[in-house]
């Protein structure tokens, strides 16, 4: 079967639906959401049409522009700490999200970033096929969807992904050849970005600087370099359906298209891009460490007909999820008073757990509370 013929209305009935052989058919091309548009489809495969009571609940929700705050992180290492450090709680106790300017990585770093992620997947098909897996002990893969064969409805997108959660022996030789350097330059600069606001976390937790580099927090990353190709129905789909991050920290790397939403005070606020900015988001574990001082919070990424918009998000995991070590709310932000909200727990146990789910059920989070 053809997956462009796979373009069904949600007045579809079950009888003639067979979700899993779409999805397999989708799955099979390895050319990704790329490759549907590439065959110049009018309408979306089923498989991304949300169902009808989500886009029933779209057309009433309310969405706004207010921006989430923007920090200034120039002089960091002198004069400014202590207002940094304030702005930076405000932000990770209320928002959970925060941009960051004059952040220390170059704007051509950036810019190249972004330029070899569209270079990678404007290659010949066969070529991309080279790295098509869902074999997630590689450290460098290329699929659509993690969580393709699970969800509920595929997301609008397509993603290279460089980690070194599965082996720390990750050898820049195996990234695409397209996109090598500038890959390797970004990963190098946004560790040590990522360093620096850990030290600027732990201060604004009332401890000292070090605290949350000493435990590991920055120790392993994920780097999903996200490709969201032009989309002719884009009210029917999501980029990427509202979740948290299973991470200490994600820093997110984004072009000027726009498109990422944060769920603040009950509604779709947009991420509004800056040139040279850089957005953080608190992900799930520094949430527990910091027994819900610091929020993680939802956000997603919706389709548009403009594109293709590329974003490249850094998740920072802590020890490699082999490694047992165990994560909770640490001692010193606890008390007779604030007790613990939360359990300890190894990486690999929440991962078993998130992985094993769809994009958009709820994080393990509320499985770990006492």
């Amino acid at each position: 079967m053809d997956i462009s013929d796979a373009s069904r209305t949600t007045t579809q009935t079950v009888t003639d639906y067979d979700r899993a052989k779409e999805v397999q058919a989708f799955d099979d091309t390895k050319a990704g959401v790329k490759g549907l548009v590439d065959a110049g489809i009018v309408n979306i495969p089923r498989i991304f049409i949300r169902p009808p009571e989500e886009l029933v609940e779209e057309l009433t929700s309310h969405q706004t522009n207010f921006q989430v705050p923007v920090i200034d992180l120039d002089g960091v290492r002198g004069n400014n700490l202590e207002e940094i450090v304030d702005q930076v709680r405000a932000a990770a106790e209320t928002w959970g999200f925060f941009q960051v300017v004059n952040h220390g990585i170059p704007l051509n770093v950036l810019e190249e970033m972004i330029e070899g992620i569209s270079k990678f997947n404007e290659l010949d098909v066969e070529l991309k096929k080279e790295f098509y897996t869902r074999d997630q002990t590689r450290n460098v893969r290329f699929n659509s969807n993690f969580d393709l064969h699970y969800s509920r409805t595929a997301n609008w997108r397509d993603t290279l992904t460089i980690s070194t959660l599965a082996s720390t022996n990750l050898d820049p030789n195996e990234y695409p050849e397209v996109c090598r350097d500038a890959a390797r330059e970004y990963i190098k600069n946004v560790t040590k970005l990522a360093e620096t606001l850990f030290e600027l976390l732990s201060l604004a937790l009332g401890l000292k600087a070090e605290h949350l580099l000493e435990i590991g927090c920055p120790k392993e990353y994920i780097l999903l370099c996200q490709y969201y190709p032009p989309c002719p129905q884009p009210d029917l789909t999501l980029g990427a359906t509202g979740h948290s991050d299973p991470s200490f920290l994600t820093i997110l790397l984004q072009d000027q298209i726009g498109g990422l939403q944060v769920f603040h005070d009950n509604q779709w606020v947009g991420v509004q891009p800056i040139v040279g900015g850089l957005v953080v988001n608190i992900g799930d574990f520094l949430q527990i460490i910091s027994n819900d001082k610091f929020k993680s919070v939802k956000h997603r990424v919706v389709a548009s007909h403009v594109g293709p918009r590329v974003s490249v998000p850094c998740f920072f995991m802590g020890h490699n999820a082999e490694i047992p070590k165990s994560y909770g709310p640490i001692k010193e932000l606890t008390s007779a008073e604030n007790p613990p909200i939360y359990r300890d727990f190894r990486a690999s146990e929440y991962f078993s757990k998130r992985f094993s789910t769809v994009l958009d059920d709820n994080s393990p989070l509320h499985q770990l509370k006492l």
